[in-house]
């Protein structure tokens, strides 16, 4: 009996093309899917979602589960099939470092998944390597792994995760320069009493991991979930998922250096790109940084370090006292503190975006051609690539501009923060948008000091476009939508 399980484990194929699969090498299956002729009547228009009570009958076209474990994405799509059970696929799996019992809820987060699903997932994606995004593969790695538990048929990663693409060995080694880096800056931040820039770097830096664990922990779970592992680019030809009329398309991100490091908009200087930067600042800082080397200002012995000093008579009354015969009675102005080491900040945030614009994006479009975003945290660059996408489906051209124009469901990005949502070629060419999906925990948020996630401009613009149906974590389930959301304390889940 057990030889028969291992054979039916081997023979077990992809269901997507072999292309950029780990496994196999095979040229992508160019066979052009049908494109239904016409909208059946028995389905809801995009302008009327399904209630919550159709989900098992034919109006049914898929439902869209969003977890709510804090800060992070975790989505669970449910897509009916011709025959058979329903076809699955999960996107990410993350919660924001310093959730409290984060380990706990992942876990039952995914022992929940498993039980929806019967223990068996068709399609897993992972979009990017932040914490927010796959710690839950690092804290329930067990479920994770557990074949008597659970089989995966398939698993998707950018190509930008893939360890033998010479592009994305470049960007993930410039990014562990700058984490190095970036981490040093935080202690010495600390250390010269700068404590307030610190906690925002370690902030930030905290979408990596931390004591808890490593992304690239958590990523190398996700590797080794499926046998089928597929790296995405947007130059592949869209995936038809068996047995469904769903067809996925990987919008990106762009295998463009100058597009990945395009972070925020500019229209005076459209090419800026403030990666570059880095590598000048690398140069620069990190000499000063560490300890051992002989270009610091200073050798270790002798330096005092800002919290020693300040219990120090000299340092106490020529840098912290007043200087009485002195217009300028406080002396601060004599120390230079941290203030060095300032520009991090502005370093760790072009680190956060670094890692955001690789992020893998994807397009699920419906039979009657009604299509779901799912864009990750992508930012600036990557949007603007999928301006000049286009793709030959049944004869005709499907383009990324097209594609936007008839999504009627947004998986609004980075938790609705400011740099996440591209206006006028992004969410203004949603026209058909009907609801939006927002993974964010604002109270969470404020505690890790970015005060604007979500931003107000953006959720405003959001319920302007869906006429009041933005659903976030942290809150109820808006009064538009009671009819087709089910809301629990663990998700909130939209039937389409």
């Amino acid at each position: 009996m057990a030889n028969r399980k291992t054979k039916k484990k081997v023979a077990r194929k992809s269901f997507t093309a072999g292309k950029n699969r780990k496994t196999k090498t095979k040229p992508a299956n160019k066979t052009p899917r049908k494109r239904a002729a016409t909208k059946s009547k028995k389905k809801p228009t995009a302008a009327q979602p399904a209630s919550a009570s159709q989900a098992n009958n034919e109006s049914l076209r898929v439902k869209i589960r969003m977890y709510r474990q804090g800060l992070g994405d975790c989505f669970l799509l449910t897509i009916p099939r011709k025959t058979g059970k329903p076809f699955y696929v999960v996107i990410d799996c993350g919660v924001i470092l310093g959730t409290k019992n984060a380990g706990n809820i992942m876990s039952h987060v995914v022992q929940h998944i498993i039980e929806t699903t019967g223990g068996h997932i068709q399609l897993l994606a992972a979009t990017h390597e932040h914490w927010d995004h796959i710690s839950g593969f690092g804290q329930a790695r067990e479920l994770w792994s557990d074949k008597g538990k659970l089989t995966i048929d398939e698993v998707w990663l950018s190509w930008a995760e893939n360890p033998k693409d010479p592009l994305a060995q470049k960007l993930r080694g410039e990014r562990q320069a700058l984490r190095l880096t970036l981490q040093t800056a935080a202690a010495r931040m600390a250390l010269s009493g700068n404590p307030e820039s610190a906690d925002e770097i370690s902030g930030l830096l905290s979408f990596f991991g931390a004591s808890a664990g490593s992304t690239s922990d958590a990523l190398e779970v996700v590797r080794g979930l499926s046998e089928n592992l597929r790296y995405c680019k947007p130059q592949d030809n869209p995936v038809k998922l068996p047995e469904t009329d769903v067809t996925v398309y990987a919008l990106g991100p762009p295998p463009d250096e100058k597009l990945i490091k395009k972070y925020n908009p500019s229209k005076k200087e459209p090419e800026t790109y403030g990666i570059n930067a880095m590598n000048q600042y690398l140069e620069d800082i990190t000499p000063a940084l560490m300890s051992s080397d002989l270009d610091a200002p200073f050798d270790e012995k002798f330096q005092i370090p800002l919290p020693a000093g300040r219990q120090m008579a000299f340092f106490q009354r020529y840098y912290w006292g007043e200087d009485i015969n002195s217009k300028e009675k406080n002396q601060s102005w004599r120390r230079i503190d941290g203030s060095w080491l300032d520009s991090s900040s502005a370093l760790a945030l072009q680190l956060d975006s670094a890692t955001n614009n690789t992020c893998l994006v994807l397009a699920f479009e419906l039979g009657d051609g009604d299509v779901l975003l799912f864009a990750a945290d992508a930012q600036v660059g990557n949007w603007l690539s999928w301006q000049d996408l286009s793709w030959k489906v049944d004869g005709k051209a499907v383009t990324g501009p097209d594609l936007l124009s008839r999504t009627v469901f947004y998986k609004v990005g980075h938790h609705g923060s400011q740099n996440a949502t591209l206006r006028e070629k992004g969410l203004e060419e949603m026209k058909s948008l009907k609801v939006a999906f927002v993974p964010v925990d604002h109270e969470m948020a404020v505690k890790k000091r970015w005060n604007k996630m979500p931003l107000n401009e953006l959720m405003d613009r959001l319920n302007q476009i869906t006429n009041q149906c933005v659903v976030r974590i942290d809150e109820d389930v808006p009064a538009n939508l009671k009819k087709s959301v089910t809301s629990e304390k663990l998700f909130h889940e939209v039937v389409l």
